[in-house]
C-alpha cells in the first residue's frame, strides 16, 4: 500500500500521479489527507497513474494497464492538522514502458520511496523472483498480499502458482524471524505466530488466531503437540495465517464455493501428516447461503499445493450449528470449509454399479432378441408400430453396450478410445430419447387422431428424426472438440475418502445440464401429455365397453405402464435428484432404466401373441384399435 501504515490509514486512499520527463526540486505536487481516510497526492505534469485502495480492493492503473504500487512509509502530517494541503517534491529515478521508480518528498520533511510496475505477465512473475529472492519482513509479508490483490485478476493460473509459493515463504520466514509469540495484521492477512508449550500433559494446545485487523471475531485452533516430536526447542513456533481474500486458492475451484475464510497453518521447515492427534479447527462460516448452492452439503477441505486442488483426504466435518463448522485434520496445510455437491459414496457407488452391470446386460440381451426377431421375420407383419419398438431397442442396445465399455475404455492410454465411447454413448442417449418421443407421437396419431393420418414415407422421415436429430446434435459438439474438447475421462469423486473412478463421458457439467437435461425435458413434458391424453381415450373406451360387457381394470392399467416404458417415462426420476443426492430415488432410476430394454421385448412378445388370436387386417388401409391391446394396428404405412 502507498504509505501504508494501519495506524493512519484503514478504509480509502486515492493518489493520482502525474510524472513526465525528469522533474526534480520543485513543488510540483499536493498531498491532502482527510480525517484519517482518505489521502489525495496529485502531481502536477505527466502520464497518469491513479490508485484506488479500499479494505475490500486494491487497485491501481498506469496508463491502459493495471498496475501495483510500492511505496516505503512515511508520515507527512506527523505535526500537521489533517486537512492542511501540504507542497511536496517529485523526483522521478527511473522509467521504463511498464515502470516507474519515483521520490516524493523533501530532506526537510522526509522522502517515501514508490516504484510502479505494470501488471504484466512477465513483469509479474519478475516482481515476483525479486521478493522471493530479496524478502524484507515483515513489509513484504504485506506488500506480496497487494500484489495479488492489484494484478491477479488480469494473470492466468501460472501467476498464482509462483504467488502462492512466495507468499508460503514470507510466512515461513516471518514466524523463523519472531522471537516471540506475536500477531502481523494487514488489510488481506493475518498472521498469529505462537511459541508452544511443550511443557503440558495436554495432547493439544489451544490458540485463538484473530481474524483480520477490521474484524473482531477469533478462529480457535487446537494444535497437537504430537507435531512437534523430538524437537531441540522446548517452545517451538507455530504460525496460523487468516486470509480475507483467496483468489490463490480458489482459481482451481472447479465445484463448490467456500462459505469460511481460508485458515493456514505452517510450522517452518517440517511438513507436518499423518496425525493421529488430528488438528482442530472451529471455523465461523457465512450466515446465508447463495441460492444455487442450498442443496449442497458442507465439507472440510485442504488445499494440495502440489496439485492446486481442494482435496477432503485426512479431514472431517462436524457442523456444530449454521455458523460453526468443526474441522479435523491429520496434517497441516490451507483450510476452508466450502460447499459442495453432494457426492456418492463408495460402497453405495459399488451396488448401484452392479444392478446397472446386471440390467444393461440384460437389456443389452433382450433388444438383441428383439432385433433378431424382426430381421427373421422379414417382410411379414412389419407394422410401423413394431418398426418403431424395433429402433428404440437399437438404440437402448447401443447405449446399454457403449455404457458397460465406459469405465474400461477410461482405463486404457488411448485417450482417443475413451473419447470415442463418450460421444457413442451421448449420440446413443439422445437417439433413445428421440425414439421414446417417436413413440409417444405415433400412440397419438394411432388412438387419438386415427382418421386421415397417411403420411408418404412414414418410416422413412420418422428413421431420419430418430438416428438424425442427435447426430446434428453430437456433430455440433464435436466442431470445437480440437480447441474445447467436450467429451473424454471423467472422475466421479466417492465422498467418505475423497478418492475418484474414471468414466468415458461428456467432461463438462453445463454440456450435460444444456444439452441432455434440456433435450430430455422437451421429450418428457411431450410424452408425458400424450400419456396422459391415452390414458383417458383408454379409460373411456373401457367405460362405454363395460356398458355390454365386465372387463377388468388391471388390463388397462397394465397397458398404461406399459405406454409408460415404451415412452421413457420413468427417466423422469432424475429430476428428483437434481441439487442432491437421493440413493433411494437413484436405485429406482438405475433398476428400472436399465431393464427398458426387457420392458420392450416383453411388450412386442405380448403385442404378437395378441395379434395371432385377431384376424389379419390390409394393415395398409385398416385402422384396429381395441380398449386393451398394448398394439393396436396402424394405416401409417
Amino acid at each position: 500500500m502507498l504509505f501504508h501504515g494501519v495506524a493512519y490509514m484503514t478504509q480509502l486512499l486515492v493518489v493520482i500521479l502525474y510524472i513526465e520527463g525528469y522533474e526534480t526540486c520543485l513543488p510540483n505536487g499536493t498531498l491532502i489527507r482527510y480525517n484519517n481516510t482518505r489521502m489525495e497526492l496529485t502531481i502536477s505534469t505527466g502520464h497518469k497513474i491513479t490508485v484506488n485502495d479500499t479494505i475490500n480492493e486494491l487497485l491501481c492503473s498506469f496508463g491502459n494497464f493495471p498496475c501495483y504500487i510500492e511505496c516505503s512509509f512515511h508520515n507527512f502530517f506527523e505535526n500537521e492538522n489533517f486537512t492542511t494541503p501540504k507542497d511536496i517534491f517529485v523526483h522521478e529515478e527511473n522509467r521504463t514502458s511498464t515502470t516507474v521508480d519515483f521520490i516524493i518528498g523533501d530532506a526537510e520533511d522526509g522522502y517515501s520511496f514508490c516504484s510502479v510496475i505494470a501488471c504484466l505477465l512477465n513483469e509479474t512473475d519478475n516482481l515476483l523472483k525479486k521478493k522471493e529472492v530479496q524478502m524484507k519482513i515483515p513489509h513484504d509479508l504485506f506488500n506480496i498480499p497487494n500484489i495479488k490483490q492489484m494484478c491477479f485478476k488480469h494473470l492466468v493460473n501460472v501467476t498464482y502458482v509462483n504467488y502462492t509459493r512466495v507468499e508460503k515463504k514470507a510466512v515461513n520466514k516471518a514466524i523463523t524471524l519472531s522471537s516471540q509469540s506475536q500477531i502481523y495484521s494487514g488489510e488481506d492477512l493475518s498472521l498469529s505466530v505462537v511459541k508452544m508449550n511443550l511443557n503440558t500433559t495436554n495432547q493439544s494446545v489451544s490458540v485463538a488466531a484473530p481474524l483480520l485487523f477490521h474484524q473482531s471475531t477469533e478462529i480457535q485452533t487446537w494444535i497437537p503437540l504430537e507435531a512437534f516430536p523430538n524437537v531441540s526447542d522446548d517452545q517451538p513456533k507455530v504460525g496460523i495465517v487468516t486470509y480475507q481474500s483467496a483468489e490463490q486458492f480458489t482459481f482451481a475451484l472447479k465445484k463448490g464455493v467456500l462459505v469460511s475464510n481460508v485458515i493456514r497453518i505452517e510450522v517452518p521447515d517440517r511438513d507436518i501428516k499423518n496425525l493421529a492427534n488430528r488438528l482442530s479447527i472451529h471455523f465461523p462460516i457465512m450466515d446465508s447461503t447463495p441460492t444455487e448452492f442450498e442443496n449442497y452439503t458442507i465439507s472440510c477441505q485442504f488445499f494440495d499445493e502440489k496439485e492446486n486442488t481442494w482435496d477432503t483426504t485426512g479431514c472431517d466435518t462436524n457442523k456444530h450449528n449454521n455458523s460453526l463448522v468443526e474441522c479435523l485434520c491429520d496434517h497441516m496445510t490451507p483450510f476452508a470449509v466450502l460447499l459442495t455437491e453432494p457426492k456418492i459414496d463408495q460402497y453405495n457407488w459399488k451396488i448401484l454399479s452392479i444392478i446397472s452391470y446386471i440390467g444393461c446386460g440384460l437389456s443389452a440381451f433382450f433388444c438383441g432378441c428383439s432385433i433378431l426377431s424382426y430381421i427373421v421375420e422379414g417382410n411379414r407383419k412389419k407394422e410401423v408400430s413394431r418398426s418403431i419398438h424395433v429402433s428404440l431397442s437399437a438404440a437402448l442396445f447401443l447405449l446399454n453396450i457403449t455404457f458397460m465399455l465406459s469405465e474400461w475404455a477410461a482405463t486404457i492410454n488411448q485417450e482417443g478410445v475413451c473419447v470415442f465411447v463418450a460421444v457413442a454413448i451421448h449420440y446413443s442417449l439422445l437417439c433413445c430419447f428421440t425414439w421414446m418421443g417417436i413413440e409417444a407421437l405415433h400412440l397419438y396419431l394411432l388412438l387419438v387422431r386415427v382418421y386421415n393420418i397417411y403420411i408418404k414415407h412414414y418410416m422413412t422421415k420418422l428413421s431420419l428424426i430418430g438416428w438424425g436429430v442427435p447426430a446434428v446434435v453430437v456433430g455440433a459438439l464435436l466442431i470445437p472438440f480440437g480447441h474445447k474438447p467436450f467429451y473424454g475421462t471423467k472422475e466421479m469423486t466417492f465422498s467418505e475418502n475423497g478418492t475418484s473412478h474414471k468414466i468415458c463421458l461428456i467432461t463438462e457439467a453445463y454440456i450435460t445440464y444444456a444439452v441432455n437435461v434440456s433435450y430430455f425435458t422437451l421429450i418428457f413434458l411431450f410424452n408425458t401429455g400424450i400419456l396422459i391424453i391415452v390414458s383417458k381415450k383408454i379409460f373411456l373406451l373401457r367405460k362405454m365397453d363395460n356398458k355390454h360387457r365386465k372387463m377388468p381394470a388391471c388390463k388397462d392399467v397394465g397397458t398404461v405402464l406399459g405406454l409408460m416404458c415404451l415412452q421413457g417415462t420413468t427417466w423422469g426420476l432424475i429430476f428428483f435428484t437434481f441439487g442432491y443426492t437421493n440413493l433411494p430415488i437413484l436405485y429406482l432410476f438405475c433398476i428400472l432404466n436399465s431393464l427398458q430394454g426387457f420392458y420392450i421385448f416383453a411388450w412386442m412378445c405380448i403385442a404378437a401373441r395378441k395379434n395371432r388370436k385377431e384376424p389379419l387386417y390390409d394393415n395398409k388401409s385398416t385402422t384396429v384399435i381395441s380398449k386393451c391391446d398394448p398394439e393396436p394396428q396402424t394405416g401409417l404405412k
